[in-house]
């Protein structure tokens, strides 16, 4: 049996990629998105949540190239002197490997970051984390420790299948390879962690390997090579480019979302987008 959750990241982070959800979420296949909670546009995304009671959404724990919940001066290791985090996500997740006041400070900020969440009234369909942070060993150890607390939703696994990935792609074979031996690897303690803490995972994935360029051709493509179980297809959908990595066509996603042939071809698959929740209870 195959089921598809169709998610978007980064909602709040800016008003055009808020729009760019809506839209995507109102006007094509889009079923979930996942809410940074440090987001300039935070409040205005959790407005449009509030009326799209369809849309699930997550919370996208953000570590790296973000601003943070906590006041900079309770996490002065996670911060620059402007009170930004990191924009050098490698460094960062090297660094909090091996200091253990950085591990206690980025889990008093992912804390911060379930309670905004909760305070919004919205009901928690998924985590993951802002370019797969969520893999890191302190990442995944927060999430354990306080997902239970609120509901136990599921967790976002980012390991996208090498053939399936190389069939519907049919380009960067040796990037794709390399990326779910990296992710298979990185992925492993964390799957351990999160399964026996009672935290469901989704099956498969795709979009790690086209971050950027889910475009309508590469969103066909995958549609047509969805493997059994459950798979998240993701994106980063946005009406103008503002905060976003230069290399990203969030435009050109968005409209992949909201295709006619796209949804023609999702309907005539037979599937109906799903939140993460509803996957994992249908």
């Amino acid at each position: 049996m195959k089921s598809l959750i169709v998610t978007a990241d980064d909602f709040g982070m800016s008003i055009p990629v808020n729009d760019g959800i809506e839209a995507s979420h109102s006007d094509g296949i889009l079923s979930a998105t996942s809410l940074m909670c440090g987001g300039d546009a935070f409040s205005d995304a959790v407005e449009r949540a509030k009326r799209l009671p369809n849309l699930g959404v997550g919370l996208h724990i953000h570590l790296v190239d973000s601003r943070p919940v906590l006041p900079p001066e309770k996490i002065p290791l996670l911060v620059d002197r402007d009170g930004c985090f990191s924009n050098n996500p490698e460094l960062f997740g090297f660094n909090l490997y091996f200091s253990g006041e950085m591990r206690r400070q980025a889990e008093a900020e992912i804390e911060a970051q379930f309670q905004r969440f909760e305070s919004t009234g919205l009901v928690m369909d998924h985590i993951n984390g802002h370019h797969h942070f969520h893999m890191h060993p302190a990442v995944t150890d927060a999430i354990a420790k306080f997902a239970p607390r609120y509901g136990s939703p599921p967790v976002r696994y980012p390991v996208e299948p090498f053939w399936p990935s190389w069939e519907a792609g049919a380009d960067k074979p040796v990037r794709r390879l390399f990326n779910w031996a990296l992710y298979a690897s990185l992925t492993s303690r964390m799957r351990r962690k999160l399964k026996s803490a009672g935290l469901a995972l989704n099956d498969h994935i795709f979009g790690v390997n086209d971050t950027g360029a889910m475009t309508e051709k590469r969103i066909l493509a995958y549609l047509d090579h969805l493997p059994d179980g459950v798979t998240e297809l993701y994106a980063h959908p946005a009406m103008r480019m503002e905060n976003q990595p230069q290399t990203y066509g969030s435009a050109e996603e968005y409209s992949g979302l909201v295709s006619p042939v796209v949804r023609a071809k999702v309907a005539a698959l037979g599937l109906q987008p799903l939140t993460f929740r509803a996957a994992f209870t249908a």
